[in-house]
């Protein structure tokens, strides 16, 4: 292995991996034997302007960290709300390799690791999805969904209405059918993609259809939720990691304390994707994702592999 300089990937680089290409990486990386609960733990430390996320891993063949950044006031200054880079390093040097942009990397691998599980959870008829939010990881999500399922039409609902109507038009150019909707739209979905910084639940959970998936993967505090109890006392709910998840998660956490889930049923993403534990088709999915640093490494190796 070269101890030069590590080679940069960019945006574009990260990106032409393609949803579909990380999509496969994690689940072959979790059919392969990753196990998420051995993951190191994320560091997020409370900084001035917002938070430091920090976020390390190890595979057979990589190291790896990321350190991003979550700066709330950055929309006010024409900045990215979330920036960060990824270091890769060879496993059994720890030379780095291997520089990339972590805000592509991980607007790449969030809408992955949510289709690796809807692609399990979700009908195998996807007429209509809804999707709460207007920014990346909104149109991320919706590209990332349309890799595992045909969609017929997309409901936006958003909290501001002019960046709502531009991913509509976004979705247009892309060729698909997209509209500006309410929250009463998740009613006759059959996937409901969150992906917001709301602080409390956008609609009322028992809206949702018996056979939908919900994806959500905007909150990552223990006071914060997108999700409410109704939907999460009546639905299958898949984790990445059950103790990540109870200490992460505030949609979880809060209907935990709430007495509507049962923390021990709880269903680790793993044993969806290896066939462990079967999919109940009688009750809505819920896929509650927090974001762990196994991903990056799995989405960033498959980049490096790729490039």
């Amino acid at each position: 292995m070269s101890a030069g300089a590590p080679r940069w990937f960019g945006a574009d680089d990260v990106f032409a991996l393609g949803f579909e290409g990380a999509v496969r990486a994690v689940q072959d990386a979790l059919r392969g034997g990753v196990d998420p609960a051995s993951d190191f733990h994320r560091g997020v430390l409370d900084v001035t302007n917002g938070q430091l996320l920090l976020m390390p891993s190890e595979s057979r063949d990589f190291v790896g960290v990321k350190v991003a950044t979550v700066a709330p006031g950055n929309a006010e200054r024409g900045l990215e709300r979330i920036q960060g880079t990824y270091l890769l390093m060879d496993a059994a040097t720890l030379t780095p390799t291997a520089l990339l942009d972590g805000a592509a990397l991980t607007t790449l691998r969030t809408p992955a690791v949510s289709a690796a599980a809807a692609d399990l959870l979700a009908p195998a008829a996807t007429r209509h999805l809804v999707v709460f939010g207007s920014g990346p990881q909104a149109l991320g999500h919706v590209q990332a969904i349309r890799a595992i399922r045909s969609i017929e039409r997309v409901t936006v609902v958003g909290r501001n209405a002019s960046r709502a109507q531009e991913l509509v038009e976004r979705l247009g150019v892309e060729g698909l059918d997209a509209r500006v909707g309410t929250v009463h739209a998740v009613a006759d979905a059959q996937v409901v993609v969150c992906a917001t910084t709301a602080r409390h639940p956008l609609f009322d959970g028992t809206l949702v259809a018996d056979d939908a998936c919900v994806v959500a993967v905007g909150s990552h505090e223990p006071g914060v939720r997108e999700l409410d109890s109704a939907l999460m006392g009546r639905a299958q709910v898949v984790v990445e990691d059950r103790a990540v998840a109870l200490r992460e998660a505030g949609d979880v956490i809060m209907a935990v304390d709430e007495g509507t889930l049962d923390p021990f049923s709880l269903v680790p993403m793993r044993d969806i994707v290896t066939g462990a534990l079967a999919v109940d088709r009688n009750r809505p999915r819920v896929f509650k994702s927090s974001g762990m640093s196994w991903e990056d490494l799995v989405v960033a190796s498959a980049v490096v592999r790729s490039g």
